[in-house]
């Protein structure tokens, strides 16, 4: 804590006691030169655990995982402008997400900004389109006011990443004032005249369907949506989310294709789309002749609330509404044999659903081959399954220690293709560093596997030497282990079934942090 004997506080300390204050127990650092004082100011908060991360990048998506699991925002700490752009990708995806986050950013002296020294940038027109909100502490007496204030920002009431810019002459002077404890705003709640008019729409349609995301996709959202399933409505999730409660005992939605033309096949028929918690689901990307909607033609849309809301409410009241008591199964445990032969993701996957232990977090950034760990575990033991919401691959590691951090009595497990892997190994040294319990698996086929598909799903052509080129990260092949091994985290191979096996059961046992190099089929 900042100092009850000082006659003052400097601004780094007012705002750094202000976010203890309002609960902010995590900061994930790549600090610089005009940030010095903020980490001071960090020695002498003991309520906040401040965990180095060697690019920002591993911060940001550390800060995700924390709050995915906490509920809790966790602060960054990031170096100018420049390191912003580098904390980028993840901010995006926490944003896909809804995750709050505050991101402090450290800014020139005011004085200093008028002679454009080299590491002088726009840092406000950098970070403002990836942020819900964002303010400059440009004198020392605002700096706790603007720290409770982007605290309450974070949650929204549409949750997500906001940015404090901290000159370093506001950091380092004295004439900081600690800001107020502050209510977060809660999320929305639906109207009971739209609860009644999406309970009548259903009842008119011959196939309705609701989307869910958010709130709903916790236990008590899930039983709900079970209510609705019975009562002949289909239950689909976004593709992509940001944390679902699934496996054994708990309902078991289904989840909407990746590609756009599997979707609107599955969707065929549909003539109502109710949206909880979401927005109308489109393509990941366009393709020559394929739809970017994925509403189904004659499909009405009928929106029960977006991020905003608490979707998980939305579907309770819809449901006692359309007096749907009785709710559909819940899945049941279902531990495979042990998998042999040659390795693939799918033995991966039954592997997983073998030793995953009851109430594990997966951090999933499989790209090509996460689908085939996903499907088999929804009937292993209860866990939580966190996904890749804003599609820029290296998210997986980070999320993993930030989650492993946030709950380091749960068993957290980050599945990770080799190319989004090399975007943000160094969290491998964070987590070896922290003690994170943490088992990391690699997919390696020393590929871009996912864009080999794409290359031909977009019609660019028959690629010839220089496109499979850009397309292979072999020549020479990343060495998984000794690059783990390099950084504090042990790691094995495996090339059989029977080798995979083995590791993971080891790797679960143990406690901290391991890595598993699966070598899957390119």
């Amino acid at each position: 804590m900042a100092d009850p004997l000082k006659d003052s506080l400097t601004g780094a300390e007012a705002l750094v006691a202000t976010l203890a204050d309002n609960g902010v127990t995590a900061c994930f650092a790549n600090p610089g030169t005009s940030e010095m004082h903020l980490v001071t100011a960090l020695d002498g908060e003991p309520r906040i655990r401040s965990v180095l991360c060697l690019f920002e990048g591993v911060a940001t998506g550390a800060a995700d995982g924390y709050a995915r699991v906490s509920g809790t925002p966790a602060m960054t700490l990031l170096h100018l402008g420049a390191g912003y752009l580098n904390a980028g990708a993840n901010i995006h995806n926490a944003g896909r997400a809804n995750t709050p986050m505050i991101n402090v950013i450290g800014d020139h002296a005011v004085p200093h900004l008028q002679y454009d020294a080299p590491l002088t940038s726009d840092i406000a027109g950098l970070a403002g389109p990836n942020s819900l909100w964002l303010k400059s502490a440009d004198k020392v007496e605002e700096t706790g006011a603007l720290a409770s204030e982007a605290y309450a920002a974070s949650f929204g009431p549409k949750p997500g990443p906001v940015s404090l810019l901290l000159p370093a002459d506001s950091a380092w002077l004295e004439g900081g004032v600690k800001g107020d404890v502050v209510q977060a705003p809660s999320l929305n709640q639906v109207s009971e005249t739209d609860i009644k008019a999406a309970a009548e729409a259903i009842a008119k349609a011959s196939n309705p369907v609701i989307i869910i995301n958010g709130t709903a996709l916790s236990e008590p959202g899930l039983q709900a949506a079970a209510r609705l399933k019975t009562a002949g409505v289909r239950i689909l999730t976004d593709t992509f989310y940001a944390k679902m409660r699934r496996g054994a005992g708990v309902f078991a939605p289904e989840r909407m294709q990746y590609f756009a033309e599997g979707a609107m096949a599955d969707l065929e028929g549909s003539d109502l789309m109710i949206l909880a918690g979401t927005s109308a689901p489109v393509a990941f990307f366009s393709y020559p002749g394929k739809p970017s909607l994925l509403v189904p033609e004659g499909c009405d849309v009928l929106e029960l609330g977006d991020a905003s809301t608490d979707s998980a409410q939305s579907l309770t009241a819809l449901a006692d509404e359309m007096d749907a008591s009785e709710a559909a199964p819940v899945e049941s445990l279902i531990e495979p044999d042990a998998p042999s032969g040659d390795l693939t993701a799918q033995s991966v996957g039954q592997s997983l659903a073998r030793h995953m232990p009851e109430n594990a977090l997966v951090s999933d950034d499989g790209v090509s081959n996460g689908l085939l760990s996903y499907l088999p575990t929804q009937n292993a033991r209860a866990h939580d399954w966190m996904m890749l919401t804003g599609g820029a691959i290296g998210q997986g590691m980070p999320l993993a220690l930030g989650a492993s951090l946030a709950a380091p009595d749960r068993k957290v497990i980050c599945l990770s293709g080799d190319g989004a892997g090399m975007y943000t190994n160094q969290a491998l040294w964070s987590m070896a560093r922290e003690g994170a319990d943490v088992t990391t698996i690699v997919f390696v086929n020393h590929s871009y596997r996912i864009l080999n598909i794409e290359l031909y799903r977009t019609g660019a052509g028959n690629p010839g030497p220089t496109a499979k080129n850009m397309l292979s990260i072999g020549g020479p092949d990343i060495d998984w282990v000794q690059l783990s091994t390099s950084m504090g985290v042990p790691a094995v191979e495996a090339t059989t079934a029977e080798e995979f096996d083995a590791a993971l059961a080891d790797a679960i046992a143990a406690p901290g942090p391991r890595l598993i190099a699966a070598v899957v089929p390119g």
